[in-house]
């Protein structure tokens, strides 16, 4: 769930924590101060008179700051900060209950007790099942955490491991490539966990500003860009969902050498299985491309080719894999998986994705057990596209974890193609084309053919301009307004060549002129204010009164904003893609029948929160 959304749902008192460390971050002068600043501006300086959506803003800004603020609680080794960051950035865990999370918190407790006790039995036996190697990297970390850990006693102090001390500790996980839950054992191995209190946890956890607690709704809620920033601290460099869709590209004696080198024992797992637990090990993503799935021995050549056919073969992405060197292909294969998951789109409609859901759990009787078992969800958790998209589980995701007889035993069932991806093939049955090119219209806009292939649209290049239009037609006709087809044919000429005619009647209409652009702001202003005078005009002479003319695009140069702000002949106002499909999105919870157009009558460049606010009164 995002942080927006977040503190929509939680009272003035439930905000305070989160809000008091954003205050002490911009009350020290963070890098983004000016910018801050700016967005606070208009309430006096004071962060709880800013609404949830500046709020988010704010935020974005400081999220390294706040990073370091969490990451500084590590010192504290009575903490279980690794525990309990690794229970909540799961899939499906940004929105539980207080008593799951105390399940989940005592079950991980009594797992880590279990594995600890049996870590020990095998580092001490002469007969271990640990590679010699391995035992060894185990016993250096171990050696040196009992070191940090106790060397204050000499000086009389209390035992605790220092900044340096802990940052020595992390550049020795990564040379030795332990995993984290390898790196987890060996430290409870040395200083056993004790069990907290959950209020206990849950007080702290919010004082440190990584959940919001609803005492009414007895909720505790993890933003999804707080989870991206825990991830990251926890050396997660991607989604466990995604980490999945590499594992289920590999043979099985490539997750067998996996779990070899990270000391799991395989004997009593399937497939299915042994991808959970490589993904529950924390395993480095990069160490795994770099290391864990090539055999010892085998050359630079041919670990990058093993990469270009993960990437081209198994993930079945059409544009090749840029890189020269392996570190700049994973670190690619990263950044794509990445930008998927900063994409909110759901790949599919969400009319499409409840279909999808109710069919899945009519055809398949273990669906709803192996859903929520997966994502560690309780058993009253209703299974719809709601709740699922608030956990930031989107359709892809579902059917990955679905073993490959379930998906067949789907497919023939709804009698769907048999042939090639077995979910992609499932995912273009449940497509609603309308709903889903809106739900990609800023993809469109900007051109990114590669996202919009992996949202399931298949477009050529040369067709985005026009699809842009016509998509930009149909969000104006859900919101309400009357797109002229006949009055625009009326008015254009073989030179002149409006994009869309709103007709207000008693001959008022506005003008809707769109551009595409590719990856930076649309920034041509000459040209395209000659263009719109010239429909002005145009229009005058037919009698027609332009109340305004829009431009639509998906972003634009700060540059054109200001030659827009010095133009008065043409009324011009910009709104982009981004901000239109917000918009959309409220007027269609809002209690409006049409979009009160007077709403785009005041500002140069529009402003999506002002609008928002008006249409939910």
């Amino acid at each position: 769930m995002k942080l927006e959304k977040i503190l929509d749902n939680v009272n003035s008192l439930e905000k305070n924590s989160f809000l008091k460390i954003i205050d002490n971050i911009k009350s020290s002068n963070p890098k983004n101060s000016k910018e801050i600043d700016k967005i606070l501006s208009e309430s006096n300086n004071n962060l709880k008179g800013v609404d949830s959506i500046n709020i988010a803003k704010v935020f974005d800004l400081v999220k390294d700051e706040f990073a370091a603020t969490v990451k500084a609680e590590f010192v504290n080794t009575t903490s279980q900060l690794d525990i309990l960051i690794d229970i909540l950035i799961k899939d499906g865990n940004n929105v539980l209950k207080q008593d799951w999370l105390a399940r989940l918190y005592e079950k991980e407790l009594v797992n880590i007790k279990r594995r600890t006790k049996a870590l020990k039995a095998q580092l001490e036996s002469d007969k271990s099942d640990i590679d010699d190697v391995r035992k060894r990297d185990y016993q250096i970390y171990k050696a040196c955490v009992e070191t940090a850990y106790t060397n204050d006693r000499d000086h009389n102090l209390d035992s605790k491991i220092t900044d340096d001390e802990l940052s020595i500790l992390l550049t020795l996980t990564k040379q030795l490539e332990l995993s984290q839950e390898e790196v987890k054992l060996i430290n409870y191995l040395i200083i056993p966990p004790e069990k907290s209190d959950i209020d206990h946890v849950t007080t702290f956890l919010k004082n440190i500003g990584v959940v919001f607690y609803s005492k009414k709704n007895n909720l505790i809620y993890v933003a999804d860009e707080v989870v991206k920033i825990l991830r990251k601290m926890r050396h997660k460099e991607i989604a466990d969902k995604y980490f999945r869709r590499v594992l289920k590209t590999l043979k099985e004696s490539q997750i067998n050498l996996i779990c070899r080198k990270h000391n799991i024992d395989v004997r009593e797992l399937d497939y299915e299985l042994k991808i959970k637990q490589i993904i529950k090990e924390g395993i480095s993503f990069t160490n795994l491309l770099k290391n864990g799935i090539h055999k010892e021995g085998t050359n630079l050549t041919d670990r990058k080719k093993l990469i270009n056919d993960i990437w081209s073969n198994g993930l079945r992405i059409s544009s090749s894999l840029k890189g020269v060197t392996l570190d700049e292909k994973i670190e690619n294969i990263i950044q794509y998986f990445n930008e998927i998951e900063h994409d909110e789109k759901v790949g599919i409609s969400v009319e499409g994705y409840e279909k999808l859901l109710l069919e899945l759990n009519e055809e398949l009787k273990s669906f709803k057990s192996l859903v929520l078992r997966e994502f560690e969800m309780p058993e009253e958790t209703v299974l719809n596209s709601g709740t699922l998209l608030d956990f930031n589980i989107k359709p892809r995701d579902i059917l990955d974890i679905l073993p490959v007889d379930d998906l067949k035993y789907f497919i023939a069932v709804k009698e769907l193609k048999s042939r090639g991806d077995l979910v992609l093939n499932i995912l273009d049955a449940y497509k609603d084309a309308e709903n889903l090119l809106i739900e990609n219209y800023v993809a469109i806009g900007f051109r990114n053919l590669n996202q919009l292939k992996e949202n399931g649209i298949l477009i050529k290049e040369s067709e985005l301009g026009l699809k842009f239009e016509c998509v930009t037609q149909k969000i104006f006709e859900q919101l309400g307004f009357n797109v002229d087809e006949a009055l625009k044919k009326k008015l254009n000429t073989s030179k002149n060549k409006i994009d869309l005619v709103l007709n207000l009647g008693n001959n008022s209409i506005i003008i809707i002129e769109c551009k595409t652009v590719k990856e930076s702001g649309y920034n041509k202003f000459s040209s395209v204010s000659r263009q719109i005078k010239s429909y002005v005009e145009l229009a005058k002479k037919e009698g027609y009164n332009v109340v305004k003319s829009l431009l639509v695009a998906p972003d634009f140069s700060d540059d054109f904003v200001n030659d827009c702000d010095l133009e008065f002949e043409i009324n011009l106002s910009l709104i982009s893609a981004g901000s239109l499909v917000n918009i959309l999105d409220g007027f269609r919870e809002s209690k409006h029948k049409q979009f009160p157009y007077q709403l785009l009558m005041k500002d140069v460049l529009i402003k999506e929160d002002r609008i928002l606010k008006a249409i939910k009164k």
